[in-house]
């Protein structure tokens, strides 16, 4: 029988750890003076002893190390049992959220999606907006860990290829994932750090400055004004441009600089193709912009890199309401939100590095045609993928496309339109934000939807977020069987 206690000492630590981090946005609050800051208190005092008590129970049963089975209920069930707490601020708050409104909130939060269902950001208490923040920050520092250590390990989605990428050539450097964990964390903070300096020195407020730094190091975007990133246009946009970007790359590669290695950044094709990717879109945005629409160079180029690099990123910021843009480029940033960044960053979606397995494979498959005799191997940063990888990522991509025709096909039998509920279904699964239209679109938000639609796309966020893969293989009964 399946021993849960394991997964409940870990769940409950992390509950009690969200509930110790309401402290800040209660400092907020108490620092504004609008006598919002019990909103927290009660919160975290639930919170924290609420997992604090479930640690407890379930420390009996604390063990070395989980099994593939708990290692899958837990990273699943982390991301739902934290929504569940991070809501409360949101319903006992001004906000005074429904509880489907908390949750689809602080879910995508957690999962750094951007879907936001409140108006009027722009009047609400600092603490609220800085839970917000601090609610995307830990979702972003989360699934680096989670696709750093446990993905790699339960083979989802071909993420088994960067097992020794992790682990065995950093052997000597970082033997055990702990360490590398822990220094993720330090560049996590110290990126967040730096961008919360230049955003300051940009002319943004101590306040803006943070929010917005948290939520562009975890590519969550968040933002305090209803306006989103249109409040800071110019500089801040170019800034924010690069920190995405940032983000965007594997945190592994950063850890290797910091233990002096710094050829691997330079030498990893994802971050070739990723950077390539983005200067081509940038460049293809530009010339339209200039010659089918009246802007200036320089202003065509800064909104064409901030938003292209805002949705290829999954940060979901905008600068501008792009669907007047035209059918092709509201088209192209509908494509390309599918795709998503480097693997073992805080960016969603699919991942640069699926697609180039994805395209060796075809290649592979087209020289076998021309040449039935010849013995052809994909091969991804110099290296033979196996057969094990290939499955994988074909595997996943199978499902992340049946699951995006299910949950666009369950939207619209809400009511939703066909534009409404596709681009809402990829946004949810993407964990991108903002979706097409007048009703989800960069210029709206999604409190209009209906509650099943809420629901949904809260079920799609979580599936996306932690790599499809992961949550199905829960359904399967070879799994309860193990």
């Amino acid at each position: 029988m399946l021993d849960m206690r394991p997964v409940g000492y870990v769940i409950g630590l992390l509950v009690a750890i969200l509930g110790a981090t309401m402290v800040f946005p209660l400092a907020a609050d108490l620092i504004e003076g609008r006598g919002e800051w019990p909103v927290f208190l009660q919160s975290g005092v639930i919170t924290v002893l609420t997992g604090a008590i479930l640690a407890l129970s379930c420390a009996n049963g604390v063990r070395e190390g989980l099994t593939i089975q708990q290692t899958f209920l837990l990273t699943t069930l982390v991301w739902v049992a934290l929504p569940l707490f991070g809501a409360l601020p949101f319903m006992f708050g001004a906000t005074e959220l429904r509880f489907v409104d908390a949750f689809f909130e602080a879910m995508s939060g957690l999962t750094t999606t951007g879907s936001t269902v409140i108006s009027g950001l722009d009047g609400l208490p600092r603490g609220l907006l800085l839970w917000r923040g601090v609610l995307q920050w830990l979702g972003g520092i989360g699934i680096i860990v989670v696709a750093m250590v446990f993905l790699p390990e339960l083979r989802v989605g071909g993420m088994q290829i960067f097992r020794s990428e992790g682990f065995d050539t950093m052997g000597k450097i970082l033997p055990r994932a702990q360490e590398i964990a822990g220094q993720i964390t330090v560049i996590y903070v110290a990126l967040t750090f730096a961008c919360a300096l230049v955003y300051g020195a940009l002319g943004m407020s101590f306040f803006d400055a943070l929010v917005h730094s948290l939520t562009t190091i975890s590519t969550g975007g968040f933002s305090n004004y209803d306006a989103s990133f249109g409040t800071f246009s110019g500089l801040p946009e170019y800034a924010a441009s690069v920190f995405m970007i940032l983000a965007a790359l594997p945190f592994v590669r950063y850890v290797q600089m910091v233990n002096g290695h710094s050829a691997p950044l330079f030498q990893d094709s994802q971050v070739h193709v990723f950077l390539i990717v983005i200067a081509l879109l940038v460049g293809v945005t530009t010339v339209v912009l200039t010659t089918v629409f009246p802007h200036h160079v320089e202003q065509a180029f800064r909104e064409a890199l901030f938003n292209i690099t805002s949705i290829i990123s999954g940060t979901g910021y905008a600068s501008v309401d792009y669907m007047g843009w035209g059918g092709f480029l509201v088209t192209m940033f509908f494509v390309i939100g599918l795709i998503g960044g480097c693997a073992g960053s805080t960016a969603c979606s699919v991942k640069i590095f699926r697609y180039q397995l994805l395209f060796a494979s075809i290649k592979v498959q087209l020289q076998r045609i021309r040449t039935p005799h010849g013995v052809f191997l994909p091969r991804f940063q110099g290296r033979p993928i196996g057969p094990d990888v290939l499955g994988s990522v074909m595997s996943f991509f199978v499902f992340f496309i049946v699951t995006l025709g299910v949950l666009a096909w369950g939207l619209a039998l809400t009511g939703l339109d066909f534009i409404t509920a596709l681009s809402g279904a990829a946004t949810a699964i993407a964990n991108v934000g903002p979706g097409l239209g007048e009703q989800i679109g960069p210029a709206g938000n999604f409190a209009g939807l209906n509650d099943a639609a809420k629901w949904m796309l809260s079920v799609g966020m979580l599936i996306g977020r932690l790599e499809v893969m992961s949550v199905y293989v829960l359904f399967t009964v070879q799994f309860w069987r193990a």
